[in-house]
């Protein structure tokens, strides 16, 4: 399937696209605390990317457990970061700007642009491109500390079954993520937290260099584009999503074949593609709160895949599968991988 990462690959990376996708801000992080949960949501967006940092974090999604290395600083006007896995296969990942470095020895080839931000690591989430307040509801709860630092607690409940709900623990000086709960009703499906953390803007600048051996994979970087990722729907269109999610980005995997879909906070993305001669399994799979759907469509005498990939329930993920028209099979069908 030529337009998805493979489900081990996806694993593996998936966190860490909160600091590979998003695009550093203009303003800086205010000092002042602030009194609301909207109030520190907006804190968390600039937070992001000008925090400069050193750490490890632990990342769950179900039964399987990840642990990186993290170095992210803001210099010379660019988000600059690198990721080094600590635990199973080797990896590493730096990021100067827009620039992506790529060395997984163990892995093969990885299609970094045909990754899907997930979750409140999101660009769109960063960027705060709506009021995701219509579709979740915020509100402060207790005070607590996490790797050593005093944080705030924000809980982020769903307004309706079509997404999951949030719980998001926030440094308090700086409104940096240190820790994130991604629930279902009373379960947690993914779990995100730093085990050790220093926030410094002493960072050296051999920080961020690549030191694995290995042959390095690099991309450059696109900000989503609504616009774009719209005239990427030739040929195909969707007849149901659930309310508030827009096209938020067109990853480059062939024009007419993927969109990525955005509330704001969860995302998932609609893959459309000719179907391969060997027959693909359907229905749905879920790892943590990362749920995948795929359907076959007959169109005349042509097959087509239809796959929803994304951080949404299976039902919901079955719905917008559901719902895909196909309008035109010449146009999805003529673009290959």
């Amino acid at each position: 399937m030529s337009a998805i990462v493979k489900p081990e690959n996806r694993y593996h990376l998936m966190v860490t696209v909160w600091l590979l996708v998003a695009t550093a801000m203009s303003s800086p992080v205010s000092a002042e605390q602030p009194d609301t949960a909207e109030g520190w949501l907006m804190k968390l967006g600039p937070a992001l990317n000008m925090t400069s940092y050193r750490g490890v974090f632990v990342y769950a999604r179900g039964d399987r457990i990840s642990t990186m290395q993290v170095a992210h600083r803001y210099h010379n006007g660019q988000v600059e970061e690198r990721l080094v896995q600590q635990d199973g296969e080797n990896g590493e990942i730096v990021r100067k700007g827009m620039k992506v470095f790529c060395v997984l020895p163990d892995h093969g080839r990885i299609q970094l642009d045909q990754i899907i931000p997930s979750g409140p690591f999101a660009e769109a989430f960063s960027s705060q491109l709506v009021p995701i307040s219509r579709w979740y509801i915020p509100k402060t709860l207790e005070d607590d500390r996490v790797a050593g630092y005093p944080v705030v607690v924000v809980a982020l409940n769903a307004r309706d079954q079509h997404r999951y709900s949030y719980r998001l623990w926030l440094e308090k000086k700086t409104g940096l993520l240190v820790k994130s709960h991604v629930r279902s009703e009373d379960e947690i499906l993914e779990r995100f937290h730093f085990t050790s953390l220093e926030i410094t803007d002493a960072l050296r600048d051999s920080e961020f260099e690549i030191q694995l051996q290995g042959p390095a994979i690099q991309r450059i970087l696109q900000s989503p584009a609504t616009d774009k990722a719209k005239q990427r729907m030739d040929g195909w269109r969707l007849k149901w999503r659930p309310e508030g999610f827009i096209p938020a980005a067109a990853p480059g995997a062939g024009q007419g074949r993927v969109v990525a879909f955005s509330d704001g906070l969860a995302s998932f993305s609609v893959f459309v593609e000719s179907a391969v001669s060997v027959d693909m399994p359907t229905g749905a799979s879920r790892i943590g709160a990362t749920t995948a759907y795929m359907r076959k469509v007959e169109v005349g005498d042509r097959s087509f895949l239809v796959t929803v990939v994304g951080e949404i329930p299976p039902s919901t993920a079955m719905r917008v599968a559901e719902s895909v028209d196909i309008e035109d099979a010449f146009v999805v069908g003529r673009h290959k991988p």
